[in-house]
């Protein structure tokens, strides 16, 4: 079976490649830039552009299968792009698409959800085989927002400490994606993913120290002390009150464990300490 795969220099589309090539299928990787790609050998890695149709016609030939990562950086084309990719793959003869979403379309966040919903319904309609996969918070965000000062100082600092999070190891998501490309029995459904456990901010440090072996210090940031911290990482303005502000409604409104992931894998999601274990280089 040959499988086309968008994204897949990515945190997650990168485990996807690795799992279904280590299944013994073709995979047939589409990035903007081959050259700097750096996956496996076994991969047929195309150029490509979501953003450009006629780029990446050409990569749907022979294919059986995709996964399909939405365009969600541009929310005016997001549901043109998602449109003149599945009406090029049934035209090229695959069969099943299997896209990445967000929780956000289960549980009807304004704002965050509406883009993605209707990029859904472009590939509902399209005649193929579907399954949606919403995952929740990325515990790889923690890399970006807590990194720095784990491996500089072993503390870690947040607002509002104790608002609860599931935050979801990538491994576990592109599991999903690999069984719903494979296996039958997920035609029409849409998994939300989280982490096997609700936890506050200050349990996910101790719970990132614990992978790591290695006590963390928790320090409390007011409001306005977290926003200047995550500019001064590096997030623009904007970006840094969308991450606050999804911190202040788990506070008031906590996200909650889903069992899809062990619906579909048929074991709990990994625990956030050994999202930390597999992450000790880039946190040490």
């Amino acid at each position: 079976m040959r499988i086309l795969v968008t994204g897949a220099t990515g945190a997650v589309g990168r485990i996807v490649v690795d799992r279904l090539l280590a299944a013994g299928h073709q995979v047939r990787a589409l990035t903007r830039n081959p050259s700097a790609a750096a996956l496996p050998r076994a991969a047929e890695v195309v150029a490509g552009d979501l953003t450009d149709a006629s780029a990446f016609s050409a990569a749907f030939e022979g294919a059986d299968r995709t996964y399909y990562l939405p365009g969600v950086l541009d929310a005016d084309l997001a549901t043109k792009q998602a449109a003149a990719f599945v009406t090029q793959a049934a035209r090229a003869g695959v069969t099943r698409v299997v896209d990445m979403t967000s929780a956000a379309v289960t549980i009807r966040r304004p704002g965050s959800f509406e883009m993605l919903r209707d990029v859904e319904r472009v590939i509902e309609g399209s005649g193929l085989e579907w399954t949606h996969v919403r995952p929740g918070e990325f515990a790889m965000n923690k890399l970006d927002m807590w990194g720095e000062s784990i491996r500089s100082e072993g503390v870690v600092r947040s607002a509002f400490p104790d608002a609860l999070g599931v935050p979801i190891h990538e491994a576990d998501i592109a599991d999903v994606i690999v069984a719903a490309l494979l296996e039958d029995g997920h035609a029409g459904n849409a998994y939300t993913l989280s982490g096997p456990l609700a936890q506050t901010h200050r349990e996910q440090a101790a719970a990132v120290g614990e992978g790591l072996g290695r006590p963390l210090r928790f320090e409390p940031l007011t409001y306005g002390q977290a926003r200047a911290a995550y500019i001064m990482a590096g997030f623009p303005m904007d970006i840094a009150e969308y991450i606050l502000g999804y911190q202040a409604e788990y506070a008031e409104e906590p996200p909650e464990v889903s069992p899809d992931v062990e619906r579909v894998l048929g074991r709990p999601a990994r625990p956030l300490s050994r999202w930390a274990s597999d992450h000790m280089a880039d946190l040490t």
